[in-house]
């Protein structure tokens, strides 16, 4: 099934990992969605499941850097294996609260926390595995389709956790996510391996295509040298402003469609869907948009220039459906900034692999801690604004980081590892045109 075509195998594996992100946003949206039954059952207030989101931002941020090491040391196969099962776990264990419980905010975030742990491996070992299996010129479209499972699986998270909560409460939807976060994980440790020559489904024809497309570290480098470069720490600065708006929509667009467009269940499961469709759509063709305009020779256009112009555009969205009345188009225009936010995704992961190269786990765990430190922060930030300013200040606030990820991003550099490979590019063309 998997072996059908010779070169396919890693885009075959590039599939899989999109749908292993689906799960790990289902398993982390899915309280998102159950969060106005869960306030009204345990007593919650607005703030209080602010922190419950920022718990697992939190524990998502603060291991990311590990999360990485151990990618890093142990590898994609076995580190993303355990780290699915961890999140399975806690998944269900968050659904274990027992009603009527008097601790049960203390227990939540917890669980939460915990959660947000397990689910740091993730990115990482994707970057990582990426770093050794994708040609530098794949590398926006492969983080493309990877980073769409994130948008898919949160777009099918709202309707499917409102139709189990409909129909069996909500703690069976939770059960739900962990069954399918334990079948992604016996999966994935059966399809991956670490390094294609590692993998039996491997023909020589796509080895060699990889070991060509990879540019080779500079001479003399030591492994961490990209984290004393301002390119690394730019992208940390720039993810932050991507998280921070990002987790609006993860966290408080449900609650927000219910409590203050005043929409129901049922309808709010259906417009709640716009933007995570959005950005998996989008995150996929920003990826081909940026790998082609970079095999074109301008290395600075594709991930840098397309990564700010899409950041700015988001925040003109954003900024806009704050102020519009009808909940319909309000969601529409919601959707659009997130869709154009998600354009830029693959740049920040494709250049984290490129800087990273080896240690690229590492890069990209700390790249991330950036994004879930925003992330952390827009979870509580976000109702305190509103209750303090009204919820267009969230919005305006969103659209700020947006602009300021946009400027960031114009401060990067790609460098050499896109000259390599755009000159391995035109140097495989004239080879092919004198064969010809």
């Amino acid at each position: 099934m998997f072996q059908s075509r010779p070169g396919r195998v890693r885009w075959r594996l590039v599939a899989w990992l999109t749908v292993i992100g689906a799960v790990s946003y289902l398993d982390r949206v899915n309280i998102s969605v159950a969060a106005p039954t869960i306030a009204r059952e345990f007593h919650l207030n607005n703030l209080q499941l602010g922190w419950i989101f920022s718990a697992f931002a939190l524990g998502y941020a603060a291991f990311q850097l590990a999360g990485g090491w151990l990618a890093d040391h142990f590898g994609p196969r076995r580190v993303l294996t355990l780290g699915a099962l961890w999140w399975a776990v806690f998944t269900a264990l968050t659904a274990a609260v027992p009603p009527g419980l008097t601790q049960a905010l203390l227990v939540f975030l917890a669980v939460r926390l915990l959660l947000g742990m397990g689910e740091s491996v993730m990115y990482p070992c994707s970057n990582h595995w990426v770093a050794h299996w994708m040609p530098n010129r794949e590398r926006g479209l492969a983080n493309g389709w990877i980073f769409a499972g994130v948008g898919a699986g949160a777009a099918l998270t709202p309707p499917l956790v409102a139709w189990i909560m409909a129909h069996w409460g909500w703690r069976s939807s939770f059960w739900a996510c962990s069954l399918l976060g334990i079948a992604a994980a016996g999966i994935w440790h059966w399809m991956a391996r670490d390094r294609p020559e590692q993998h039996p489904w491997v023909r020589e024809e796509e080895a060699e295509q990889i070991r060509q497309g990879i540019a080779a570290p500079e001479p003399g480098a030591p492994p961490a040298a990209s984290l004393r470069r301002w390119n690394v720490w730019g992208l940390t600065a720039a993810y932050f402003c991507f998280g921070y708006v990002a987790y609006i929509f993860f966290t408080w667009f449900f609650v927000y469609l219910v409590r203050v467009r005043g929409l129901d269940l049922k309808s709010s499961s259906v417009y709640a869907m716009l933007p995570f469709a959005a950005m998996s759509s989008c995150s996929a063709l920003g990826g081909w948009i940026s790998d082609r305009v970079t095999r074109r020779g301008h290395a600075y256009a594709g991930r840098c220039g397309v990564a700010a112009a899409a950041m700015f555009a988001a925040g003109l969205f954003v900024a806009c459906g704050a102020y519009i009345h009808s909940a319909g188009m309000a969601s529409l225009i919601l959707a659009g900034g997130a869709g154009a936010l998600y354009l830029s995704q693959s740049s920040y992961w494709a250049l984290s692999a490129d800087f990273g190269g080896s240690s690229s786990g590492v890069v990209s765990g700390l790249m991330n801690t950036g994004a879930q430190t925003g992330s952390a922060i827009t979870a509580s930030l976000t109702p305190l604004l509103a209750e303090h300013f009204g919820w267009t200040s969230s919005f305006l606030a969103a659209a700020a980081f947006c602009w300021l990820g946009a400027i960031l991003w114009l401060t990067i550099r790609p460098g050499a590892v896109a000259k390599v490979e755009i000159s391995t590019d035109r140097l495989r063309q004239r080879g092919e045109l004198q064969d010809r």
